[in-house]
């Protein structure tokens, strides 16, 4: 008898064990769905802001000869669009319109102006870049953010077909690789992880090119810090933090040879980001992240040479990405 309580109670403890390891998995009840959803006719209105910096600077003697002159070069795009659902498969997967309302765009060489748009400056109207306001694209939307395809361009690019580098800019924004990053950097979790609850993560990987010095992953990990009620509305507040990863596998010998590259540099970088959901709309409120890295290099024989004031190269990236719904 005695040798059957004790197995009696080594039973109910292993099952009262295994319905708490289930009751912490993503997909136990009591959890928020985590998805984007669509319905035919939905319209929403967002404001994107994208930024691209790469910066190089001498320091010490070698920063007075010739040559050797820093510089920083800037990409910002800001554009206001409107996305309308125009149908919703049986996976959830939506086709969407998505039409340009505004637009500035500012690329900056050695702080000096390249090209500077802003659609609401009555002076560029004339510029190629104006052409893309009121003009519209479709891409295919899955429910974890990520952009399956882009469909139809064709009307857009021939508005701004030309030979102007004005023009080549509008073409190159008009682009598969640029659209999925417009519309899909954020991506949420897959099907059979989106039932999530407080501190429970899902991850995905993101690759930057980073020209010159290469490509390079990164595994983005997403943390639920709160979900709250909000008028009425479920709200989810998650944190990103990204850490270095090994991509593709067609990806993973450049990004040895960058690794190798880093190695014989001093290396900082934070890559960071914040999401705030609306579970109950399955619409994106705000999102945005920002990768820092800095490479710091300093002329190893500084020391024997007895040098005060070391040679060294310092290299900066920045790319930062928000999206905000405004209506």
């Amino acid at each position: 008898m005695a040798h059957r309580r004790i197995f009696v109670c080594s039973a109910a403890v292993v099952v009262l064990s295994l319905l708490l390891v289930a009751g912490c998995g993503p997909g136990a009840r009591g959890g928020a769905t985590f998805a984007l959803k669509f319905a035919p006719g939905d319209s929403a209105d967002y404001k994107l802001i994208a930024e691209s910096e790469d910066s190089v600077a001498f320091e010490g003697p070698i920063a007075k000869g010739p040559g050797f002159k820093g510089g920083c070069n800037l990409t910002k795009i800001e554009m206001t669009f409107s996305q309308q659902i125009q149908s919703v498969d049986d996976n959830g997967n939506a086709v969407a319109e998505i039409t340009v309302r505004d637009l500035k765009y500012l690329s900056t060489r050695d702080e000096e102006h390249v090209l500077d748009f802003d659609s609401a400056r009555k002076k560029d109207r004339d510029n190629p870049l104006a052409k893309l306001i009121g003009q519209s694209y479709t891409i295919e939307i899955a429910p974890d953010g990520q952009v399956r395809r882009v469909i139809d361009t064709k009307r857009a690019s021939a508005v701004v077909e030309g030979s102007q580098p004005a023009n080549r800019v509008a073409s190159r924004l008009l682009t598969p690789d640029v659209i999925k990053k417009f519309h899909g950097t954020l991506v949420l979790p897959q099907p059979d992880m989106r039932r999530l609850r407080q501190g429970q993560s899902w991850s995905s990987v993101d690759v930057f090119d980073f020209r010159m010095l290469g490509t390079r992953s990164y595994e983005k990990i997403y943390t639920v810090e709160e979900i709250r009620k909000q008028d009425g509305r479920q709200i989810a507040v998650v944190r990103m933090n990204a850490v270095p990863s090994l991509g593709q596998a067609e990806d993973q010998r450049t990004e040895r040879v960058m690794r190798a590259f880093s190695d014989m540099f001093d290396t900082t970088q934070t890559y960071t980001g914040q999401l705030e959901l609306d579970l109950s709309s399955g619409k994106v409120q705000k999102y945005s992240e920002e990768l820092q890295s800095q490479w710091l290099v300093v002329d190893p024989q500084a020391e024997q040479k007895g040098s005060t004031e070391p040679d060294a190269v310092k290299m900066g990236v920045v790319r930062s990405y928000s999206l905000e719904r405004i209506d």
